[in-house]
């Protein structure tokens, strides 16, 4: 992270190599790290077609043990940490993170997100999107983030405006999802300057 009151051009360094612990209360929900401890809640809420159906193929679908196990493996390595746990009712029941890009689009972020079905419809996505967009543009040194959902995913879509994200275009068949050809919507929020 930055110091408090340092200065220099955006975009001229990389990204922090490593952040302070997350926990982030937002009082429906917290955002934290991912613990060893989260398997048995991420699988069971996890492991939901109607999650699936909205997300990019990496996340698998049914989602078992061994992809618990596997991701929060992969996060004990992740550095800088970009992917944390959504906690609601004393347990993790979602997940967002950012995709920090690279080279001239380095000031960017992608932004994905889900959360287990029984917590939809609580104003939870919303307040985690608005916590995570605000502490990213504090914490890295991104000057806009974005959001690619499925044109017809509307519940997505409500968080994302409900956040202070603005629509920047359709994207025309740019998608794939069980064997349906999807058009996505590019969503983006932008740092103050």
């Amino acid at each position: 992270m930055r110091a408090a009151g340092s200065r220099r051009a955006v975009g001229t360094t990389r990204h922090p190599r490593t952040l302070t612990r997350v926990h982030l209360d937002l009082g429906s929900c917290v955002i934290r790290d991912w613990a060893a401890g989260d398997l048995a809640a991420l699988v069971r809420h996890a492991n939901n077609r109607n999650i699936w159906i909205n997300l990019r193929d990496r996340f698998p679908h049914p989602y078992r043990e061994h992809h618990g196990r596997e991701f929060l493996t992969r996060l004990s390595t992740q550095s800088p940490m970009t992917t944390w746990a959504i906690a609601a009712g004393g347990e993790a029941v979602g997940g967002i993170g950012l995709m920090l890009m690279t080279d001239v689009e380095r000031v960017s972020a992608e932004i994905g997100y889900w959360l287990g079905e029984e917590w939809w419809g609580r104003g939870i996505a919303t307040a985690a999107v608005r916590a995570v967009t605000a502490a990213a543009f504090r914490d890295f040194d991104l000057l806009r983030i974005f959001a690619l959902p499925f044109a017809d995913n509307v519940a997505s879509i409500r968080v994302l405006e409900k956040a202070g994200y603005v629509l920047e275009g359709r994207m025309p068949q740019s998608a794939i999802k069980n064997g349906v050809v999807r058009d996505q919507l590019m969503y983006g929020a932008y740092k103050e300057r």
